[in-house]
């Protein structure tokens, strides 16, 4: 099963301290890099750039690391 995710979705993924909750800032489909993190995704292998709720740090995850906990219904 393949998620896709939008702008604005709140999601949830697992971290070493637990569960913890974002929003997706942006669907990534070229490698770059995330705070000296080389990222790598492509259109067939895209990666999700979220931002966390509590200390607004970013990350990228696979789609299936990540769980909708409420869409932003844009559209």
């Amino acid at each position: 099963m393949s998620n896709d995710f939008h702008r604005g979705d709140i999601v949830s993924w697992n971290t070493s301290q637990g569960k913890t909750k974002g929003h997706v800032i942006k669907r990534l489909t070229e490698n770059c890099t995330i705070d000296d993190y080389d990222v790598k995704a492509s259109e067939d292998n895209p990666k999700y750039l979220v931002e966390t709720c509590e200390t607004e740090e970013r990350a990228a995850h696979k789609p299936d690391a990540l769980t909708l906990v409420e869409s932003s219904d844009v559209g």
